[in-house]
């Protein structure tokens, strides 16, 4: 329990045993959950956390309310990992009305079965809650990543709890760059939803906000002009900086050496990041993130089955899941009598928007030769040569 002001409580809970994230993105320095208490004339909790720290999240409450019974539970995001003690919650502080909208409690009882929450307030975008000193103003934000998540303005502070937004992976006290995981949070998780995100950012444009406090992740009290940027990158599909994303998929080394050589070629040619990721052992998260990053993605794989090696398959799904556009690819393919790999790779991309294919194509029938090191040149160049990036920024 840590305040932030003089009177709102930051419940910040560790996950240091945790390997998976959502049983499927790796998370090397642990997870954060985060809840809020605002101690008021009233006194308000937002949020509660991952059902493994009930009894841990329930003392770090108490400690904050100092012997005050909370009149309201917020519930922003019904997803477990901030809902879970939610009926631990209710059976200590029967008397807590339960504030959300009418998605959140439908949600409420399919987790916590009919009736859960006997006092409700079902709150309508724009809707305010006084508390004495401080007012909070529900802005809906569908989709972001679930269909009720909402997030709090609080107006005497100038916070905006915002539930998932700005979140990122990683414990509290985890020594690494905020934008590394806040990225790899982001696209994975909610970067098929760019509009609704964009959407939210317009409104809080209208807010004046001096920190923001996500349920993952730090709170946020410098530079918001920085993560906010960052967020209208990323949600508007707009690369970050200059530079390419090389992910290849190789069964027995060759395809590896292609993507190795041009990898070594753009560097020779200037170009300053260049992100190798082997999709066979490579974090998938990470290498997604990547290509969204960079405004350049080149995608290598061998010919399989008259497909494509099913890393590959897992990465080009994970692109076009998550709106992949506005970027320039190139392709090389593999395959020791009938490569169809970039025909695959192209294929699968077809529904993306904005997306520009070169026009070198680098087939390797086996082993690389000294004519496919010369087309993997002439795709350094034209790699190098796209201002498209440029002129957009």
């Amino acid at each position: 329990m840590k305040p932030i002001t003089s009177d709102v409580f930051h419940i910040g809970i560790n996950d240091r045993k945790i390997d998976l994230f959502e049983g499927q993105y790796s998370v090397p320095h642990g997870m954060a959950y985060n809840s809020y208490v605002i101690v008021d004339e009233k006194v308000a909790v937002l949020d509660t956390a991952d059902g493994a720290f009930r009894d841990e999240w329930l003392t770090e409450v108490d400690a904050a309310l100092n012997g005050r019974h909370p009149d309201y539970l917020i519930v922003q995001h019904m997803e477990p990992d901030h809902s879970a003690n939610i009926g631990a919650f209710l059976l200590r502080y029967p008397e807590v009305t339960v504030v959300g909208n009418a998605k959140t409690f439908a949600m409420l009882e399919a987790f916590f079965g009919k009736g859960a929450g006997e006092h409700r307030l079902v709150v309508k975008d724009g809707d305010t809650l006084p508390l004495g000193r401080h007012t909070l103003t529900f802005v809906f934000a569908p989709m972001v990543h679930w269909p009720e998540v909402m997030v709090t303005y609080d107006s005497a502070d100038k916070i905006l709890f915002s539930a998932d937004g700005f979140g990122k992976f990683g414990t509290l006290d985890a020594d690494e760059p905020w934008e590394h995981e806040a990225r790899r949070y982001y696209i994975g998780i909610v970067g098929k939803y760019g509009a609704q995100v964009q959407s939210l950012l317009k409104k809080a444009a209208a807010l004046d906000i001096a920190m923001i406090c996500p349920l993952h992740g730090p709170v946020l009290t410098e530079d918001l002009g920085k993560y906010l940027n960052l967020y209208d990158l990323w949600s508007s599909y707009r690369p970050e900086e200059e530079g390419v994303t090389i992910a290849y998929a190789s069964v027995y080394g060759h395809t590896r050496v292609a993507a190795e050589y041009l990898a070594e070629k753009l560097a020779e040619e200037g170009e300053k990041n260049v992100a190798l990721f082997d999709l066979s052992r490579a974090d998938m998260a990470e290498a997604v993130a990547s290509a969204f990053r960079y405004p350049k993605l080149v995608l290598a794989s061998v010919t399989y089955n008259a497909d494509v090696f099913p890393p590959m398959h897992a990465y080009l799904h994970a692109l076009v899941e998550r709106g992949f556009r506005a970027r320039t690819v190139g392709l090389i393919e593999n395959g020791s009598w009938a490569p169809t790999a970039a025909k695959v790779m192209r294929a699968a991309l077809e529904g993306c928007k904005d997306l520009t294919f070169c026009e070198t194509v680098v087939t390797v029938r086996s082993s690389l030769t000294d004519e496919n090191r010369a087309t993997l040149d002439a795709l350094a160049k034209e790699s190098i040569n796209n201002s498209e990036f440029k002129m957009k920024n």
